[in-house]
């Protein structure tokens, strides 16, 4: 459009930004997409989704110099060299860490929708209400009765398969057919949820994923091939690239623009609107204004709350939505690293389909049903059996025709869960712009709890310099910590993990309580939480920023608790709905 002028504008690709493209092309408003980094293109641009091991030179592993490149996303999975390119550079886009968090981004289009572990389960009113019952932060300005039609909506499109369960803690949704459990896991699941009594809804279930089990929306099913992370050729599993970017550039209405970092939301202090916002080009540095009638926020929570703390700072010191107090705090992410696992006999002459991109599901039953703890909320488990491949290590050989022969066989099973925990909104978990002055000194970094060598961080100097990205923009401090509640959750959260195994009939099960960190479950919330009073909260029920009513955030900023459940169908659900609204009140020319 001339004048750089569009009906709407959306920062950010990823899981939210995606729909939010989505539902307002589709609702008829010329829609300018901002993101930060690359375009990758669906199909063409998934270099190696269909490569095997032995194509990449270090069998998909990682080496010595990525580690030194990646001091943090070496702390877990994500370093490795099958996907690097989709994870964001730690040495461009640094950030600093009062406490340890673990940040894992994807800066690009589509964001973390390719790479998404695709988990999808709806809340209930057991989330919704929690934090009113128990005094806990603020109540949320919403019921699951409010949202439930959205995660109809979003589910019908995103394509979620899933059993009917009838679980009140885990309400059922529009299914595509689910997944099927193999073998072991069908055993063990008859076994254990005839242990527990039923009334208390402990159970194993089927996982519920945004993996297409039939054809849908133009889209080809699963081929089981659990190679989702490198993006996939056939659309069979959510994301932006295969579903709703395609759908909002099927209107017409749609500008993508990649490599733009937004750097600000601009604001009118007399209209007590925002009026557009202000972009880097991330490869020429040169700045650029956009201007629309509303914009809808999702960089991602972190990020998203980044930009509002650079924006309308001449009229809120600590940026536009601050003015509760509340912008950059409440940080959560579930809290994981607690396992148990074991092997099952009897089922030697067993195998299964190829490689399923799911597992089973155990729902949150703690704190539920008359079960009372001494700590609040609860946690459930993803996991599943499998049998050892051509890679298991054996002892008795090392060269030789036996050799070769044991590995035509495949091994033995095991059945493994681990944990997913919820964190609580605690208002001292923060992040904030980092304005404190460096030299060049570093200090090395450790876990004080894990002893997990975290690379170095800068050393405080009056004399020094503030710390800033590879396009000189300000980076976030992160004060982060589960605590004693986490602390206390976790030791059921392993107890029962054993327990449940063993009353199963899976044999040698031993468990561990691993590195909890936040940040690793990449299920960042808060930072911009919703609610009823504006003194208390950044956004309103509709995702509204009070400062700014033509402001919309709804990516993870805006939970105002965590649940234990993966959040990103919560996510879509509340940018559908939030949608919706903000072309409702533009035709009442209310914004």
């Amino acid at each position: 459009m001339a004048d750089n002028t569009y009906d709407a504008i959306v920062i950010g690709s990823g899981i939210s930004g995606g729909w939010a493209a989505k539902e307002l092309c589709e609702k008829g408003l010329k829609t300018l997409l901002l993101e930060r980094g690359r375009d990758i293109k669906h199909v063409k641009d998934y270099v190696n989704a269909n490569k095997d091991p032995w194509d990449f030179p270090h069998r998909g592993g990682r080496t010595q110099e990525m580690i030194k490149n990646y001091p943090v996303l070496k702390r877990d999975y994500p370093l490795n060299e099958t996907n690097l390119d989709y994870w964001c550079s730690d040495k461009d886009s640094p950030y600093t860490e009062v406490k340890r968090f673990d940040w894992f981004r994807g800066y690009h289009v589509g964001g973390r929708s390719l790479m998404w572990g695709r988990q999808s389960y709806r809340w209930s009113d057991f989330d919704f209400e929690a934090n009113a019952k128990e005094g806990v932060a603020i109540d949320w300005p919403v019921r699951y009765k409010d949202i439930a039609p959205w995660y109809d909506y979003v589910e019908k499109f995103a394509g979620i398969n899933g059993s009917k369960e009838g679980m009140p803690q885990l309400p059922d949704g529009q299914f595509l057919p689910p997944m099927e459990m193999n073998c072991v896991e069908k055993d063990v699941a008859a076994r254990m949820n005839a242990h527990y009594d039923p009334k208390m809804f402990r159970r194993i279930i089927m996982g519920r994923s945004a993996n297409l089990t039939v054809p849908h929306e133009g889209r080809t099913n699963c081929q089981y091939r659990d190679k989702c992370w490198l993006g996939c050729p056939f659309g069979a599993y959510f994301s932006t690239q295969s579903s709703t970017y395609p759908a909002a550039e099927k209107t017409g209405n749609l500008t993508l623009r990649p490599w733009s970092i937004v750097t600000k939301i601009l604001y009118d202090k007399d209209k007590k609107k925002a009026t557009g916002v202000e972009v880097l080009d991330a490869e020429n540095n040169k700045t650029y204004t956009y201007n629309a009638k509303i914009i809808f926020l999702n960089a991602s929570t972190l990020n998203s709350a980044w930009i509002l703390m650079q924006s309308a700072t001449d009229i809120w010191p600590d940026g536009l939505g601050s003015s509760s107090g509340e912008l950059g705090h409440n940080i959560m992410d579930h809290h994981l690293g607690v396992w148990a696992s074991g092997t099952v006999d009897g089922y030697d002459d067993k195998y299964y389909f190829g490689r399923r991109a799911n597992g089973i599901y155990i729902p949150r039953y703690r704190n539920l049903f008359g079960d009372k703890r001494d700590y609040l909320r609860g946690f459930g488990y993803q996991g599943g059996a499998s049998r050892e491949g051509w890679s298991k290590d054996i002892a008795e050989f090392n060269i030789g025709g036996a050799f070769k022969d044991a590995l035509t066989e495949p091994g033995g099973w095991s059945m493994g869960m681990g944990g997913f925990g919820e964190t609580l909104p605690y208002h001292e978990n923060r992040i904030y712009l980092d304005k404190t002055l460096y030299g060049d000194k570093t200090e090395p970094f450790k876990d004080p709890v894990t002893g997990m060598d975290l690379g170095s961080r800068p050393v405080p100097d009056k004399n020094g310099k503030q710390r800033l990205d590879k396009w000189g923009l300000p980076v976030l401090a992160f004060d982060v910590e589960y605590k004693e509640n986490e602390k206390k959750m976790r030791k059921d959260m392993l107890n029962d993990a054993i327990e449940m195994l063993t009353v199963a009939g899976v044999k040698n099960v031993r468990g561990a309580d691993g590195d909890g960190t936040l940040g690793r479950g990449i299920h960042e919330m808060g930072s911009a939480r919703m609610g009823a009073d504006p003194k208390t909260s950044v956004v309103n029920k509709w995702n509204q920023v009070w400062d700014a009513p033509n402001v919309f955030v709804t990516d993870g900023s805006f939970m105002t608790s965590a649940a234990c459940q993966n959040p990103s169908l919560t996510y879509m659900a509340f940018t559908a709905r939030a949608a919706n609204y903000a072309v409702e009140e533009l035709k009442k020319q209310n914004l």
